[in-house]
């Protein structure tokens, strides 16, 4: 039986049973359902239950276990059972949002999943990739990834990078030529392998193999590429907690010690040790974290911004310089045309009349030589093409018609290097040559000129009068495309594009998006440097930055040349007043990337091409189209724009920061809560007084009331001033000198109020002593979690403009009362019943620390006023 390649294109198509006009709706969705969908299957998961069990593989669960173990012991087999029992309901709470997080990972992972051109009803259309079967005809152009293996039907110079299957790091030159012999993988040269990146021209090709039948599938190249990797802020948590852990085990041995010199029993002792434990470490704050992450990563993707890598959420808040495409970032992407130069003269879309052979010429240049389409009114292809289509849809033409009646004979691609793009066509029984591209490479080609009188010989005061008009354009923001043809039945190639008739000059443009402007400004007051790279003119780029703000008095604009010419001394002198990059290359582009990086910053770059791959790469967030981009540059970027538009980029920098600073506020919450405990705890032993909290009471605080609103500080929305201060220094830890001291000082103060609370229940008994102090710790840091919203008084953040806040304190102060007041729960809690005098003492010691630091922040506020 031979192999796909081994076959003809008319013996594969026979094989899989279709046409080069592809299958039909109704066949398509039959094949999905007998092969399957066209996705990996990924590596083996932990089942529910193992990942219910690795919540137990935890250093701070063993200490509670030993806690559990050590009350049962003291006879308090109650706190054994609270223990216990709150040890499995938070291993469940961690099972469940492992489960949830992996949902959460897979849509997102479904908003960026790759999409691919398909021949279906003899229409072109886009389709998830997910969605290819067998026997699809599938379109492919440079900077697509290939979503399955297929057998090339039609090829017009198709490149393809398959360095992920064979190691090759060159690019493979593709043919429609069958093999006849049995060959290895690399010289399958009439194939296309799932998971290869097209790099130049493009091909037809017929789908042969999906999924797990591929090549990538059966080698399982992308199987583990789900692994998830811990962020720098985790890693720094990680670490923190690591530490934090030995010095507590430290310190839990010399207060066994100095409770066993104070004459206390060895369970008393020990039970001293491990209620310091359970208070120094903060149990929640992993989940928290992961949490705060989560929700602002879903929030992100709402605003169209998909996060692929989670250190991008913490990197976003660093970013000082956005280095940004124009075309569809910073403007709409909907080109549409403007003045056009035909015949000597400058006329309007709709002057255009099929009935002068001159415009028929360009009209015709302008729908065949072109690879774009229009579907159910949306635009398939380049937006420079499609708005040549709405053209000629303008003046009451249909290009389909054109197209049916008209078959392309040959082509050449478009190409950077020579920027043209040239198609054969047979019309009235003689050859064309229709080509379109940049002025600067096809003028010189010209040997003559189309007019009202027919065609003459180019002369130098045509290409003079030619340049000029261009340079008009040009200078009012317009894209300027060049449009020529010959009669000529010479084979088409890159060495044939010559000897050409000039047809005319068709401008376009691409204004800039509304909130485009107002992006702009909030990023220069954020501190951060907007720079615009495009591969437009000079001229056509300064003018669109100027409309939107990023190119001022005193800046600079150079083109790729220009900076290929500085040194890098040179360049590091001017980046800084150098807004407009021209007409620049891939290596222009990493250039400025690590120019910029050189004097400290945190670089974000957008790109959506194939060129565009190796610059986002460099940056520390490398951004990607969500719509025109290509599939290689949304693989090797950091964040995917589901909208192509500037304004998103600031809407994610302003909720990086803020996820941040919610982390950072959700942090100090938990630490300065536990120094509380902490304090207490070390005080009582050194005073030799009875143990203040039992590891129940501990526990309760840490996973139960202290979560609420932690989450509840996770959920802050940004404040007004977010994006007025400047971006934060990446290398900066948490745990900075003013955040230590905040953390400490605040912690003191619940300490001081928890232990006046503990010494008035001593006057009763040492059981409502613990009671007290423990209601009194609880409730202070239920309060406190108002002072961390941030770093403003309540009265300038408003009560209630974070409902989750109130929500949390509420439920966190009815846990507290259930367990206070309903008598068969305090057993199980370790706490004896209250006189009202009491209750009342614990509800004004417990506000103190919360009237204290707010007096603080209004006093704070109004002297910086």
């Amino acid at each position: 039986m031979k192999n796909w390649y081994q076959l003809t294109e008319s013996e594969t198509l026979d094989k899989l049973g279709v046409t080069s006009e592809g299958l039909s709706s109704q066949q398509a969705d039959s094949l999905l359902e007998k092969h399957g969908k066209n996705v990996l299957e990924e590596s083996k998961k932990k089942s529910v239950f193992q990942v219910f069990l690795s919540q137990f593989a935890d250093l701070m669960v063993i200490i509670l276990i030993i806690a559990a173990i050590v009350s049962m012991f003291s006879g308090s087999v109650e706190s054994t059972i609270v223990i216990f029992a709150v040890i499995t309901l938070n291993a469940i709470l961690g099972t469940v949002q492992h489960v949830k997080a992996e949902k959460s990972l897979e849509s997102l992972k479904s908003l960026s999943s790759p999409s691919a051109k398909v021949i279906r009803d003899g229409r072109k259309i886009e389709i998830d990739s997910e969605n290819i079967v067998p026997g699809d005809i599938v379109v492919l152009e440079a900077g697509d990834l290939v979503v399955a293996d297929g057998r090339i039907i039609n090829n017009y110079s198709l490149q393809v990078n398959e360095s992920s299957l064979t190691g090759e790091s060159t690019n493979i030159d593709k043919s429609v030529e069958t093999i006849e012999k049995e060959v290895p993988l690399a010289d399958r040269t009439d194939m296309v392998f799932s998971g290869s990146l097209v790099t130049y021209g493009r091909a037809i090709v017929v789908v042969t193999e999906t999924g797990m039948n591929t090549e990538i599938g059966k080698i399982a190249t992308l199987m583990n590429q789900a692994k998830s990797k811990k962020t720098p802020l985790q890693l720094s948590l990680d670490k923190f907690s690591s530490r934090l852990a030995v010095i507590i085990m430290a310190i839990c041995v010399v207060v066994f010690g100095l409770s066993m010199f104070n004459g206390m029993s060895v369970l008393n002792s020990l039970m001293f040790a491990v209620a310091l434990a359970v208070a120094a470490i903060p149990e929640a704050l992993g989940s928290i974290v992961t949490i705060v992450q989560a929700m602002g990563t879903q929030k992100m993707a709402k605003e169209n911004a998909v996060i692929k890598d989670l250190k991008a959420v913490e990197s976003l808040g660093c970013v000082s310089v956005i280095c940004s495409d124009k075309t569809g970032t910073l403007t709409q992407n909907k080109m549409t045309v403007q003045k056009i130069y035909v015949n000597g003269e400058s006329i309007l879309e709709d002057q255009l009349d099929l009935n002068i052979e001159s415009h028929r010429h360009l009209l015709y240049d302008m729908v065949l030589n072109n690879d774009s389409s229009i579907v159910d009114g949306k635009g398939i292809g380049d937006p420079t093409e499609y708005a040549l289509l709405e053209t000629f849809q303008h003046i009451g033409l249909d290009e389909n018609v054109l197209r049916d009646v008209l078959t392309r004979v040959e082509e050449v691609p478009f190409d950077s290097d020579r920027k043209m793009m040239s198609t054969k066509y047979k019309m009235h029984g003689v050859n064309h040559i229709l080509t379109k591209g940049a002025l600067d490479s096809i003028l010189d080609r010209c040997v003559s000129i189309a007019t009202k009188d027919g065609v003459r010989p180019i002369t130098d005061e045509d290409k003079a009068e030619i340049s000029r008009v261009n340079r008009e354009y040009s200078e009012q923001g317009l894209r300027v495309l060049t449009f020529a043809y010959k009669e000529s039945d010479e084979a088409l190639t890159v060495d044939t594009e010559k000897n050409y008739t000039f047809i005319g000059l068709v401008s376009m443009i691409d204004p800039p998006r509304e909130e485009s402007k107002q992006a702009v400004a909030d990023a220069i007051r954020a501190g951060i440097k907007p720079v615009m790279i495009t591969g437009d003119h000079k001229i056509t780029a300064s003018a669109i930055a100027k409309q939107i703000g990023i190119f001022n008095d005193g800046d600079i604009a150079v083109t790729g040349l220009e900076l290929d010419a500085m040194s890098d001394k040179e360049l590091d002198e001017k980046i800084e007043k150098i807004s407009v990059y021209a007409r620049v290359s891939p290596e222009n582009k990493i250039r400025i990337v690590e120019a910029w990086q050189r004097k400290g910053n945190i670089v974000s770059m957008t790109g959506d091409g194939v060129n565009d791959a190796p610059a986002l790469k460099k940056a520390d967030i490398g951004v990607a189209m969500g719509i025109t981009g290509t599939e290689v540059s949304k693989d090797a970027a950091s964040m995917i724009l589901q909208d192509d538009n500037f304004a998103t980029i600031i809407k994610a920098v302003a909720n990086g920061r803020n996820v941040y600073r919610n982390i950072k506020n959700a942090i100090l919450f938990l630490l300065s809560g536990n120094m509380a405990g902490i304090f207490a705890v070390l005080f009582c032993s050194i005073m030799a007084l009875p143990v203040p909290f039992e590891a129940v009471h501990l526990l309760f605080i840490n996973l139960l009331t202290d979560s609420l609103p932690a989450i509840a500080i996770g959920m802050e929305k940004p404040e007004k001033d977010l994006l007025r201060q400047k971006p934060r220094d990446p290398k900066q830890g948490i745990l900075t000198k003013s955040f230590s001291a905040l953390m400490l000082g605040q912690g003191a103060l619940i300490a001081v109020v928890t232990l006046i609370s503990f010494y008035i229940g001593l006057q009763t008994s040492p059981a409502v002593a613990s009671t007290m102090a423990f209601a009194t710790l609880t409730l202070a840091r239920l309060f406190h979690g108002f002072n961390c919203r941030s770093t403003h008084s309540i009265f300038k953040l408003g009560l209630f403009s974070n409902t989750a806040s109130i929500g949390a304190f509420f439920i966190g102060t009815f846990l507290l009362a259930f367990v206070l007041f309903v008598p068969f729960m305090q057993p199980l809690f370790s706490v004896t019943a209250l006189t009202g005098a009491q209750a009342g003492f614990i509800a004004l010691l417990a506000f103190i620390p919360t009237f204290i630091i707010q007096v603080v922040k209004v006093i704070v506020e109004n002297v910086r006023k």
